[in-house]
């Protein structure tokens, strides 16, 4: 095993596959300020990156709740340097108006000067006390949907509602392991055991979520939830992005008849197309992970048509 072709090569286990790392800040915001940090307008602003699947889910939820206005957003360079995520101005990309950070890792280091983890996105900061309240995407998604609703545009229906929780959380447990960071544990592998492992589990899952959705619309039945939003940002990025660079390429999302239509139906939701940035998407991977694609070259395809009509309407009594 080379750790060197690993782009992160302390998140490797000893047969050569990728162990991500835990999220090191785990702080809530409330609604009642319970947590000592209550949802306020004006108080967070969020750094995202849009080329990142997990960051993409907070803009996503950011977008639908309406709360552009209450929560403020950094968007950083797709194309990490030697230094990390870099804060910048550029095409899609924004600077710093709260703190003035040249790179996300300033946040990090005044949040915690004992951090030595790898410097992710999202992140959710706080800027009463000046520190990162939260980086792990599926905690802060969840802050969105339901502890901002005094100020959101869109406070409703919930994504989690407290009903399907235990549901929600089921479905997410089959899906993170095996195709969100599945994809991942395909691309980041460095020994040919670990990628096979990976690409059997990534394309199990993707028959089992293929039959699923052939009787419901969307994955627990007629309506969109936060399962759906979760699945969504992994599938998005698919067939651009995984079956080649990270050799995902049993088939394509669109040679899935269901999860091809499922993901059009999601992307020609109200505001989510705007959300998804294939220029920051592709440079991101093809230009960052030097280790799997030394060239740099960002290819040109795929031909992609996300507005052809989704035939989902009458999937499992509809929408």
């Amino acid at each position: 095993m080379s750790e060197t072709a690993a782009p992160f090569p302390k998140e490797l286990d000893a047969d050569g596959g990728f162990r991500r790392q835990e999220s090191a800040f785990r702080d809530r915001v409330t609604a009642d300020g319970s947590s000592g940090f209550p949802a306020a307008p004006g108080r967070y602003h969020l750094y995202v990156s849009l080329a990142c699947p997990w960051a993409h889910r907070t803009v996503i939820y950011r977008a639908l709740r309406g709360l552009e206005d209450v929560i403020s957003m950094t968007v950083v360079d797709p194309e990490r340097d030697e230094r990390g995520w870099a804060i910048r101005e550029g095409e899609g990309n924004t600077p710093d108006p709260v703190n003035g950070f040249g790179h996300l890792s300033e946040a990090y280091r005044r949040s915690d000067p004992s951090f030595e983890g790898r410097v992710t996105v999202p992140v959710l900061w706080d800027t009463v006390t000046g520190r990162i309240v939260n980086n792990e995407s599926a905690e802060i998604i969840r802050m969105l949907d339901r502890e901002f609703a005094a100020f959101a545009r869109h406070p409703g229906p919930l994504l989690c509602p407290p009903d399907l929780e235990a549901e929600i959380d089921e479905v997410n447990a089959f899906v993170y392991p095996n195709v969100n960071n599945g994809v991942y544990r395909c691309g980041f592998a460095v020994t040919q055991r670990a990628y096979e492992q990976a690409f059997a589990a990534l394309f199990g899952a993707l028959e089992v979520l293929e039959r699923r959705l052939a009787d419901r619309r969307y994955l627990l039945g007629p309506r969109i939830t936060e399962s759906d939003w979760r699945l969504f940002t992994t599938l998005v990025r698919f067939d651009p992005v995984y079956v080649g660079h990270f050799k995902c390429n049993l088939r394509r999302i669109s040679d899935h008849p269901n999860l091809s239509g499922y993901l059009r139906d999601l992307y020609q939701q109200p505001g989510i197309a705007a959300t998804v940035d294939l220029d920051h998407i592709k440079r991101h991977y093809y230009r960052t992970h030097l280790t799997i694609n030394p060239t740099r070259i960002v290819p040109v395809g795929p031909e992609l048509d996300w507005d052809a009509p989704h035939g989902r309407d009458a999937v499992g009594g509809g929408g």
